[in-house]
């Protein structure tokens, strides 16, 4: 099959365009607003931007509380979602009203960052700290913008519980991290595989 999407005549029952683009790490956007007031989100569209400097993403569909936070306070944080901890992203990702701490809804410890004005979630085995370098709503083919607000940040720490790590690396077996499919689907990274990139002999 093949369709335009300008029309969206999938004829499917649902938008494939998501499970297309997939999996997805979910960033868990932990921010604190200039009230004091913290949040916490689950954001599917995130991702790792750049190594040197370490640079990172999230995108907002609309003006959200993380995004808000994040633009006040130039800072946020960016949890890891293990399979284990999957119940709580959820119910941290509720549309609650401005000022409703989802740590606390969620039954989750908010730890400060050590580099940061922004919590994170103790419980995750490895948290980021970033301070935002840029926040734009990009455009579409005809320059207007888009409704998705996009924050980069550049991790200025990174925290990671000791029981992650086996022999000099994150244990994915253990960690599980989680990952969103299309519709409302996930799966977790703890089955693995290695493949080494070839070298070029000629």
């Amino acid at each position: 099959m093949f369709y335009s999407t300008d029309t969206n005549r999938h004829g499917l029952k649902h938008d494939p365009f998501k499970a297309i683009v997939s999996p997805r790490p979910i960033g868990w956007i932990g921010t604190k607003g200039k009230d004091g007031a913290l949040n916490l989100g689950p954001y599917s569209f995130f991702n790792a931007l750049s190594d040197r400097p370490k640079l990172v993403m999230f995108s907002s569909a609309g003006y959200k509380h993380s995004v808000r936070n994040a633009e006040e306070t130039g800072v946020f944080t960016a949890s890891l979602v293990g399979k284990a901890l999957a119940e709580k992203m959820n119910e941290s990702s509720i549309d609650a009203p401005y000022g409703v701490d989802e740590f606390a809804l969620a039954g989750l410890t908010a730890r400060q960052g050590e580099l940061v004005d922004a919590p994170f979630v103790d419980e995750a085995y490895a948290a980021l700290e970033c301070r935002v370098t840029s926040i734009f709503r990009p455009k579409d083919i005809e320059g207007m913008d888009s409704d998705s607000h996009v924050v980069i940040g550049q991790v200025i720490g990174i925290h990671i519980r000791d029981e992650a790590v086996q022999e000099g690396r994150l244990d994915m077996a253990k960690v599980a991290p989680l990952a969103r499919l299309g519709y409302m689907d996930y799966a977790d990274g703890g089955d693995t595989f290695e493949m080494f990139r070839p070298k070029w002999e000629g």
